[in-house]
């Protein structure tokens, strides 16, 4: 594939959105496209000019006014954070595209009336916009799809042989561009669980590719935030998860890693979180900020304190 031509190279690298690629021991390939992933003309790419300013020196990550935040679980189940985010949001009258590829709307609008929000109520506001991953896999398979509002199916990557996600890039875009009537809030897209993609099929480049685009929109353009869940184990032999949660971590303004305890199962301490705050992304010189507590999950809400100081120790 030709190099690009007339772009910086830290320009090129940005727009393309593949600057840690060189992470898929498969040479230098920072400067190319990731295999014609989005297939923009190069020469008027409509994100260049978002992207490339990520590079400007003083910026001090201007592209905020939207952060990525990474919430990663190892040994143990993290989704009580996504229910946290998710009513959070919702009360604070953002508009949320939810992209729910692990359980079913029941399931996340159960929860979520017990945290004092209805997801039915917001669905018909529009201020949710729900992608249930089960039914529209089931819909692939089955030969069940229907298209709505004109847009094909977000996942219908699965049935193709190309494994590339604009249709759910695009998806997430349409649902999360402000019409002239919307009075909500920030944008936010919430995922759960990304690595769900990769079991679908959809190859590591693809899934960084699409996260980048979908910072690049909902963050820089639209002043949005995004959370993301990711499951990971340090011993596991999925080199693709492993890649993509790693290359996630590198690029987090805030990493909420949920890990059970190593001593096994405890019934007053369900795991630690350790909080991660990028401080070093801001380009001031400064070490990230660290800190460690442990956890209890109750019916409705989740009881956080420094590690020995569990109610069962005291």
């Amino acid at each position: 594939m030709p190099l690009l031509q007339g772009w910086q190279v830290d320009e090129a690298a940005a727009c393309v959105g593949v600057s840690d690629m060189s992470l898929l021991n498969a040479g230098d390939t920072r400067y190319y496209p990731a295999k014609d992933f989005w297939q923009f003309p190069t020469s008027s790419c409509s994100f260049c000019s978002v992207a490339c300013r990520w590079k400007e020196p003083d910026s001090r990550r201007e592209r905020a006014g939207g952060k990525f935040t990474l919430l990663r679980d190892t040994r143990t189940d993290g989704s009580f954070l996504v229910h946290h985010f998710l009513s959070f949001y919702l009360r604070a009258g953002c508009k949320v595209c939810f992209v729910a590829l692990l359980q079913s709307f029941s399931h996340y609008n159960i929860i979520a009336q017990k945290l004092g929000v209805s997801l039915t109520a917001a669905k018909e506001r529009g201020q949710l916009v729900f992608l249930e991953g089960l039914k529209s896999c089931l819909d692939l398979w089955f030969g069940e799809q229907e298209e709505q509002s004109g847009q094909a199916n977000p996942l219908q990557f699965i049935s193709k042989s190309t494994s590339d996600l604009k249709a759910l890039f695009d998806f997430v875009q349409v649902s999360l561009t402000p019409a002239s009537s919307d009075s909500w809030k920030g944008p936010v897209l919430l995922v759960d669980d990304l690595s769900v993609l990769l079991s679908l099929g959809a190859t590591p480049v693809a899934v960084l590719d699409f996260i980048h685009y979908c910072r690049v929109v909902v963050c820089s353009q639209l002043k949005g935030n995004i959370v993301v869940l990711v499951h990971s184990n340090e011993d596991s032999e999925d080199e693709e998860n492993e890649l993509v949660v790693n290359s996630l971590c590198h690029h987090s303004d805030l990493i909420l890693w949920v890990e059970g305890l190593a001593t096994g199962f405890c019934k007053d301490v369900h795991g630690q979180i350790k909080i991660t705050r990028r401080v070093s992304l801001e380009l001031t010189g400064e070490q990230d900020v660290v800190q460690i507590y442990q956890y209890k999950i109750q019916d409705k809400n989740v009881t956080f304190f420094a590690r020995g100081l569990s109610a069962a120790v005291l």
